[in-house]
C-alpha cells in the first residue's frame, strides 16, 4: 500500500466503459477543503445535492448528484464524497483529472487497489471477513455465490467466528485462573467441565469448518478439463453441459487444436470447464503445440473427465492416457456415445453408480476401474444429469448445501488450525490437572488462528495480498 496511508484518495468506482451514471468517490479524513474548491460552498451530509460540475475555469464538464458523507459515518470511516454523473469514460477521466487539481493542495492522490475498503477494514467499519466479501459479492457468478456473498458482508460468518472465540476464551480465562492460583487445589478439570466445554467448541468447529467448504466450492467452483483421443466427443460433451455450440464440432480428427472454456453452473456452483486438444502421436507441428497445451490444463485440472468411446472403450491409446495422468486428481471415466450402442449394451455402458463419490474411493484402484465409469451421450442428453451430479459429489457438495456464507482457502486453513490446537488441547486435558499451562496454551494459539479470519490477528503482508486483488475504487 501507499507510502503515505493517510493521503486522501480518488478513484473511478464504477467499471470502465460507458454506462448510463458513472460515480467518482474521494475519501480522506477532512474534505471539507476539497468540497468548497469544488463547489464553493459546503454541502450538508448524507443528502443528495443536484448541481454542476464544473473546472478550474467555471466551465461544466457535467451535472449530477454529490454526495457527502461526514467521517466516521461513512463507508471508509472518513470524510467521504461521491459525485455521480454520466457514465462516459471522457467525462468520469474529466471529473477525475478535476478532483485531483483541487485537491493538491490537500495531497489527493490516485487509489490503489482495494484502498477504499482497506480503509474501512482499519477503521473498524468492517472487519476482514466481510472486507473480502466485498470483493466476492463484485465477483459472484451466481445467485447463489451472491446470497452467500451477501451474508458474509452483513457479517454472519464473523458473528459465528467471534461467538466461538468468545467461548474459548471463557474456557481459557478459567484455566488461567486456577493457574493463577493453585493453593485453592481444585480439581479444575472435573469442577468446570472443561472437557465437555472443549468437545462442544470442537463440534461446533466441526459444523463451521463443513460449511465452509461448501463456501469455498460456492466461491471457486471446480477447473474440469475434458481429456481423450480425438473425436470421442470432448467438445460436443462441452456443448451439451454448456447448453450452446462453444466448441466446433466435426467429424474430422483433430478438428479441436487448442483449449476451449467455458463457465457453467450447477446448482449455484460454477464449474470451469476446459476442453482440450485430442490426445494421439502426431507429426502435426500445430497439433502437437495443442497436445502440450491440453497436458498442461490436465496437471492445473481438479477434476478429469476421461472421455472415451463406449463402443471400443479401454483401448491401447486409452490405456496410455490413463498410465498419464496425474494421480492425485480424480479422474472420472465418461465412456460417450452409447445411443449408437444396442439397448443391452448401452445399459452395460452406463455406470453403475449408486454412490457418485466412488469416482473419488475409485482412484486408488487406478483410473480405468469400471466402477468409476460413467455412460453418457451427448448427442441425447443420456447421463448428462448423473454426470452433473457426479462433478457435485467429488466437488464435496451436498444437495441443498448451500453455504450461508462464502469461504476462501485461508479461512479454511485458519479453522483447520484452529482445530489442531484444540485437539492438542484436549490431549493435555487427558492428562487431568498436570499440564493446565499446556492445556492453556494451545487455547490461546486456537483463538489466535480463528481471530485471524476477522483480522485481529493478520500480518501486514496478508493485508497488501488481500486487497491488491480488489477492483480500484473499492
Amino acid at each position: 500500500m501507499a507510502a503515505y496511508p493517510n493521503d486522501p484518495i480518488v478513484a473511478i468506482a464504477t467499471a470502465p466503459g460507458r454506462g448510463g451514471i458513472g460515480v467518482v468517490r474521494v475519501s480522506g479524513r477532512d474534505l471539507a477543503g476539497l468540497v468548497d474548491a469544488l463547489f464553493a460552498r459546503a454541502l450538508p451530509p448524507r443528502h443528495a445535492s443536484y448541481l454542476d460540475f464544473n473546472d478550474a475555469a467555471g466551465k461544466p464538464i457535467d451535472s449530477g448528484i454529490a454526495l457527502f458523507f461526514k467521517g466516521p459515518h461513512s463507508y471508509t470511516g472518513e470524510d467521504v464524497l461521491e459525485l455521480q454523473g454520466h457514465g462516459g469514460p471522457a467525462v468520469l477521466r474529466r471529473l477525475l483529472d478535476r478532483c485531483l487539481e483541487a485537491g493538491r493542495g490537500l495531497g489527493l492522490r490516485h487509489a490503489q487497489p482495494g484502498e477504499f475498503t482497506r480503509r474501512a477494514f482499519l477503521n473498524e467499519r468492517l472487519d476482514l471477513a466481510q472486507a473480502e466479501a466485498v470483493a466476492d459479492l463484485i465477483d459472484a457468478s451466481s445467485e447463489a455465490a451472491a446470497r452467500s456473498a451477501m451474508a458474509s458482508l452483513s457479517g454472519v460468518f464473523s458473528t459465528r467466528v467471534d461467538a466461538l472465540a468468545d467461548r474459548i476464551v471463557h474456557l481459557r480465562m478459567l484455566v488461567e485462573a486456577t493457574l493463577d492460583f493453585p493453593e485453592e487445589e481444585i480439581d479444575f478439570l472435573q469442577k468446570y467441565q472443561a472437557r465437555e466445554k472443549l468437545s462442544a467448541i470442537r463440534a461446533d468447529l466441526d459444523d463451521m469448518m463443513r460449511q465452509a467448504r461448501q463456501g469455498m466450492i460456492l466461491r471457486e467452483g471446480l477447473h474440469v478439463v475434458l481429456a481423450g483421443q480425438p473425436n470421442v466427443g470432448k467438445s460436443s460433451l462441452l456443448n451439451a453441459l454448456a447448453g450452446d455450440d462453444i466448441a466446433i464440432v466435426t467429424p474430422i480428427a483433430g478438428t479441436t487444436r487448442d483449449k476451449v472454456a467455458q463457465q457453467i453452473h450447477i446448482q449455484g456452483v460454477p464449474l470451469h470447464i476446459v476442453d482440450t486438444a485430442g490426445l494421439r502421436d502426431t507429426d502435426d507441428a500445430v497439433e502437437s503445440i495443442g497436445i502440450a497445451r491440453t497436458w498442461t490444463e490436465i496437471e492445473k485440472a481438479n477434476v478429469i473427465i476421461h472421455i472415451q468411446d463406449a463402443r471400443a472403450p479401454g483401448d491401447e491409446l486409452d490405456a496410455a492416457i490413463t498410465r498419464r495422468l496425474p494421480s492425485r486428481t480424480p479422474v472420472l471415466n465418461v465412456l460417450n456415445k452409447i445411443d449408437l450402442l444396442g439397448p443391452g449394451r448401452a445399459d452395460d455402458a452406463t455406470a453403475r453408480y449408486d454412490a457418485p463419490s466412488a469416482a473419488v474411493r475409485g482412484q486408488g484402484a487406478g483410473p480405468g476401474d469400471a466402477s468409476m465409469s460413467l455412460g453418457v451421450s451427448a448427442k441425447t442428453g443420456e447421463g448428462l444429469d448423473t454426470l452433473r451430479r457426479t462433478l457435485l459429489d467429488i466437488a464435496g457438495w451436498r444437495p441443498g448445501g448451500e453455504s450461508p456464507w462464502l469461504a476462501r482457502e485461508r479461512h479454511l486453513r485458519a479453522l483447520e488450525e484452529t482445530g489442531d490446537h484444540l485437539s492438542l488441547a484436549d490431549g493435555h486435558a487427558a492428562q487431568n490437572d498436570q499440564a493446565l499451562d499446556l492445556f492453556a496454551e494451545e487455547l490461546r494459539l486456537a483463538h489466535d488462528s480463528l481471530c485471524s479470519i476477522t483480522g485481529q490477528f493478520t500480518s501486514d503482508d496478508l493485508l497488501g495480498e488481500i486487497f491488491s486483488s480488489f477492483c480500484i475504487g473499492k
